[in-house]
């Protein structure tokens, strides 16, 4: 015998006001569900749950929704009904009927049997895929953000190229607003961290070298590794958290608002408009913010030196004799990698976001992970190929 779901008093009827539910077993493979009342907003939320509950529990082979007895049937009525033929058809059972559907209704029900998610608490099933057809999707999505990566960089130096030989097509004041909210306002942070990781190290590497009475070099080493190697770095991950970030949520938030689509009707390209001036000014400010933190970070390690008794202009004569012009234009020319590549990557991932109300920090994230990521990747390749070079 078939277990039936509990019913409550009344008769096997959940009373409201105006809205029941109620089933019945016609036949020993059919089963009835009928609805009353008025199925508006409130009805229709208050007998939801166990409509549902109702279909989810028959073990009939054929299910009829009975609505002769209906007074009045809105969106959230026809959303019900949508819903639970879903429910229904989901389990793969045999055919529902509905009767008592009034003609003017039906147009109604039949928007939301094509509406997904109707109804509140209801669930979409997804179509189940195996671990090929998931792992083979994923990297079709992966290979197409990248070929539209690609794309894109390609439109940028291309735009790069226009401007170099027409500087009067350049917004330049646009370029100046960005380099002084990338540069001028990232002072402060950058002198912070410079003169940190120039103490530190001078701590940290005076102790071992005092073993030896060798203290003095620690102006060598400071010297040498703000010039060419942190003082570069430092300041390109700083700029790739603060500017490149920065670019990625205010051309996110163009993006998201239609902007950009109006500048394209307008027949302007949002390349040359947007992303060349933002590129420019990281560009030519990275250096700038480098050469700065060079020299706070070298100060930094004085700070030590000082205090172990050495005077500051051995300090300062040690430093000069050990860092060539070589080593201080090697770290130069990373700048300017550096400064294109977090540009770029916070423009693109602009560009790139999606609609919704996380879109833009999604945008924001990326561009700061991709900025990096590249900063990484090209700092090894600059470190080999001076090595390479001798330099």
């Amino acid at each position: 015998m078939e277990a039936s779901p509990p019913t409550p008093p009344h008769g096997g009827q959940t009373m409201n006001s105006q809205t029941t539910v109620s089933t019945r077993q016609d036949t020993p493979k059919g089963r009835t569900i009928t609805l009353a009342g008025r199925l508006d907003n409130r009805g229709a939320g208050v007998v939801w749950q166990q409509a549902e509950e109702l279909v989810a529990s028959c073990r009939a082979q054929s299910l009829v929704l009975d609505l002769d007895k209906v007074d009045y049937l809105d969106s959230a009525g026809a959303a019900l009904v949508a819903t639970l033929e879903t429910r229904w058809k989901e389990k793969n059972r045999g055919a529902i009927r509905i009767q008592g559907l009034p003609p003017e209704s039906e147009p109604l029900v039949d928007l939301a049997r094509r509406m997904t998610g109707a109804g509140p608490g209801s669930k979409r099933s997804a179509p189940s895929r195996s671990f090929v057809e998931n792992r083979g999707r994923a990297l079709s999505i992966q290979l197409e953000r990248k070929t539209e990566f690609i794309s894109h960089v390609g439109e940028i130096f291309w735009a790069l190229a226009h401007a170099l030989f027409h500087p009067s097509t350049i917004r330049w004041k646009d370029a100046l607003l960005a380099a002084e909210r990338a540069g001028v306002n990232a002072l402060p942070i950058v002198a912070l961290i410079s003169f940190i990781v120039g103490l530190v190290m001078a701590f940290q590497s005076a102790m071992p070298m005092k073993m030896f009475g060798a203290e003095i070099y620690v102006a060598n080493l400071i010297g040498i590794a703000m010039v060419r190697e942190l003082s570069p770095l430092m300041t390109a991950i700083i700029l790739a958290g603060r500017s490149g970030a920065a670019f990625a949520a205010e051309i996110g938030t163009m993006k998201i608002n239609e902007e950009i689509d109006a500048l394209t009707t307008m027949g302007l390209d949002p390349v040359r408009f947007l992303m060349v001036p933002r590129i420019l000014a990281a560009v030519f400010i990275t250096p700038l913010l480098t050469i700065f933190a060079n020299f706070v970070g070298i100060m930094g390690g004085s700070v030590v030196l000082i205090s172990m008794g050495y005077p500051a202009v051995t300090y300062y004569n040690q430093v000069i004799s050990f860092v060539t012009w070589i080593d201080f234009t090697g770290g130069l020319v990373k700048c300017f990698v550096f400064g294109m590549l977090i540009a770029c990557a916070g423009c693109i991932r602009g560009i790139q976001a999606t609609s919704g109300p996380s879109a833009v920090g999604i945008a924001t994230t990326r561009a700061v992970v991709t900025g990096i990521i590249l900063i990484a990747v090209f700092d090894g390749i600059f470190s080999v190929l001076y090595y390479c070079l001798g330099i």
